[in-house]
């Protein structure tokens, strides 16, 4: 079987929430078919150790503002300009006959036809997204995201309707979906994690010399920009403890942070588990998320104790592994498992070993494509 895999980001190294998905996914499917990967991205995308048919990469360099404008010149949802590249359109025409489609991420289905043998893989509604960012805006900004919402669930919907199937990370996320109209085939494949990396046996913690709290992810994003902000600001003065806010890419207002003596920025990392090994704690506490948050699973395959809002922890089967508060509660919450050492954690990974298996996660997969366990003829 050949399958093309459509990506707006090249599924490298698992090191990033979108990537850690695309990767994984990608993987399962390079066991069992023949894959051809096309896809955006930044900068440096080196080729993953997987068996490829083939890999292409186009480099992005449209600007949020020159795809802003072709957005407000056409009509079309930002999200979509953003992704229209005519490189794009002249590699796909290189490539052989395919017998599936595997689209990760919506704005990539402008590029293909868009019918039975394809999976639309939204992960999470980006539409729903925006909606909400639109809600806490102001001014011109409030008008150009509800503007997107609006225009960018049309687009999903439609998507959907020709798909063979669509995928988003939760059911949470598809029953939003289909409560706000989305139609076909609607289905959720969650986010597995490699317990065997996220392993906190033989890591060695980052030293600390006051209990730790930790919050990981990608720091030029910004629901985790606010959601360290207000951590700060609003939760560790009330705390005997020290923030290590860790993660590549640290805004300005976030570098500044590291200038409050209690608080690290570290930038990018090798590796996140030396910090998630030392925290007493690892927070999530984002007040605008959407899907599954990938930082909270590796926190838990580390045993590491874990505060999340309620935003953060939707999708996540956690069986009550974590504790989740709302932030009127939630420096009573940290308090608490500082207090506590040794609580939840261990619980917290025992989850992750019997619910989050990739294996598992992503062998819907193989019915739907017709694949089975091994490379098809």
């Amino acid at each position: 079987m050949d399958l093309l895999f459509l990506a707006h980001r090249a599924p490298t190294a698992p090191d990033r929430g979108d990537r850690i998905r695309s990767y994984h996914v990608l993987r399962h499917l390079a066991a069992r078919a023949r894959v051809h990967v096309v896809a955006f991205d930044e900068g440096a995308a080196p080729r993953p150790t997987l068996d490829l048919a083939s890999w292409t990469v186009i480099p992005r360099t449209r600007t949020r503002a020159r795809a802003t404008a072709g957005a407000l010149a056409t009509g079309r949802p930002v999200s979509l300009t953003a992704f229209a590249d005519p490189a794009m359109t002249t590699a796909l025409a290189t490539l052989p006959p395919v017998d599936a489609t595997y689209i990760f991420s919506g704005q990539m289905a402008q590029h293909v036809p868009v019918g039975p043998t394809t999976i639309m893989d939204f992960v999470d509604m980006d539409s729903a997204k925006f909606g909400q960012q639109a809600d806490s805006a102001r001014g011109p900004l409030r008008w150009l995201l509800a503007r997107e919402a609006r225009l960018l669930a049309r687009w999903e919907r439609d998507v959907a309707a020709r798909a063979g199937t669509t995928l988003f990370i939760s059911e949470a996320e598809a029953s939003l979906f289909r409560a706000t109209g989305g139609q076909g085939d609607i289905r959720a494949i969650g986010n597995g994690i490699d317990a065997r990396h996220f392993d906190r046996t033989g890591v060695v913690p980052a030293p600390t010399q006051r209990p730790l709290i930790v919050f990981t992810g990608q720091m030029d994003y910004q629901p985790n920009v606010e959601a360290v902000m207000w951590f700060a600001d609003h939760v560790l003065p009330r705390l005997a403890a020290d923030f290590a806010i860790v993660g590549r890419a640290p805004t300005a207002a976030v570098r500044a942070l590291g200038r409050r003596e209690n608080v690290v920025v570290t930038g990018e990392v090798p590796d996140t588990r030396p910090w998630l090994a030392a925290a007493s704690v690892c927070v999530a506490p984002l007040r605008l998320a959407r899907g599954v948050q990938n930082k909270v699973l590796e926190a838990m395959a580390m045993a590491c104790p874990v505060v999340a809002t309620p935003q953060a922890a939707e999708g996540i089967d956690h069986g009550g592994t974590i504790r989740v508060a709302e932030p009127r509660d939630f420096a009573a919450a940290c308090a608490a498992m500082i207090a506590a050492p040794g609580s939840f954690g261990g619980q917290a990974r025992a989850r992750v070993l019997s619910h989050y298996d990739w294996a598992a996660r992503l062998a819907p997969l193989d019915d739907l494509l017709g694949t089975g366990q091994s490379l098809a003829a």
